[in-house]
């Protein structure tokens, strides 16, 4: 396994992590380690603290892929460290050309799975359309606002990283939408220690406990859960169109008043009512590069083997 490309994948799903309304657990899909990702923290259990007492560390690691944990996550931390200024700004001041990129990389991600499915019948479709159903539900929520304590704190952490291994579902969004992405973000930059650890303990809760459970329902249920992912996948779309128009707002972490509910508009009607250039041809250009770039990686893998 090439430990640099693994780490360049995990930068990836860092940079997608940052941004509300896509998920990281997208990007280990469509780069080929989703299934080795969950494997590998799956193994993350007592089975590997009896090897650790039986045969030494080394045996332990190797049982638990920690080299490819290991690589994937400083991939993840470093892209959160460096890219999450770059994305935020270009989130401010190029939110059009973004949102292309993304709305494209999704687009081709659902076809990407959509060719793993072996059968084709009515219940599939069902599975996919209530993945659908229920991505949507979450985008069109009201946002709740939580009261800052040490479990909601906890609870935060367990039901952002779990929607963070879910393609199509964002952890930050999640976070978001309970009211909670303010407080842990202020954590973030006033470095509060005692905030941050208990929303990394949650994280960790709830990543060894859903990753036991998305992984058996893929060994068993293969098609799906890939089916019910793409649906997921499909009702998270209209969250991250690139022409919007903000219906109410929200104080940020730095009291700025930014948009909370927003409307989806066609790329004219945006020009119409927000007297703004739509950047319909760069939306359109930044669309295909995604597109190609998941098509790439495809070839990638095929002639590689990975």
């Amino acid at each position: 396994m090439n430990y640099f490309t693994t780490f360049l994948k995990g930068m990836a799903m860092g940079a997608a992590d940052v941004v509300p309304g896509v998920s990281g657990g997208t990007i280990a899909f469509i780069t080929g380690i989703y299934d080795t990702l969950l494997e590998s923290i799956r193994r993350i259990n007592p089975t590997a603290i009896g090897i650790w007492r039986k045969e030494g560390f080394k045996a332990a690691f190797s049982y638990i892929n920690g080299l490819f944990l290991i690589a994937l996550f400083s991939g993840v931390l470093t892209s959160i460290a460096t890219l999450a200024k770059l994305i935020s700004w270009l989130l401010e001041t190029h939110p059009i050309p973004l949102w292309s990129f993304f709305f494209g990389l999704i687009l081709v991600s659902i076809f990407h799975i959509l060719k793993q499915i072996e059968k084709r019948s009515f219940s599939r479709l069902a599975f996919m359309a209530l993945g659908f159903a229920f991505a949507y539900s979450i985008t069109v929520l009201n946002p709740l606002q939580l009261e800052v304590t040490s479990f909601n704190i906890l609870l935060a952490g367990a039901i952002a990283i779990c929607a963070m291994i879910l393609p199509g579902i964002s952890g930050s969004f999640i976070l978001l939408l309970i009211g909670m992405y303010t407080p842990v973000l202020g954590a973030v930059k006033s470095f509060q220690i005692d905030v941050l650890l208990l929303f990394l303990s949650g994280c960790v809760i709830g990543l060894l406990c859903f990753s036991h459970i998305l992984s058996r329902l893929l060994k068993s249920f293969r098609d799906l859960t890939l089916i019910f992912l793409t649906g997921l996948m499909i009702g998270t779309l209209p969250k991250i169109w690139p022409w919007k128009q903000a219906i109410s707002w929200r104080t940020n972490s730095s009291g700025e008043q930014v948009p909370l509910v927003e409307q989806n508009l066609s790329p004219f009607q945006f020009e119409s009512i927000t007297s703004e250039p739509s950047q319909l041809f760069l939306a359109v250009i930044m669309m295909c590069c995604a597109i190609a770039l998941v098509l790439g990686l495809e070839k990638y893998a095929e002639k590689n083997d990975i």
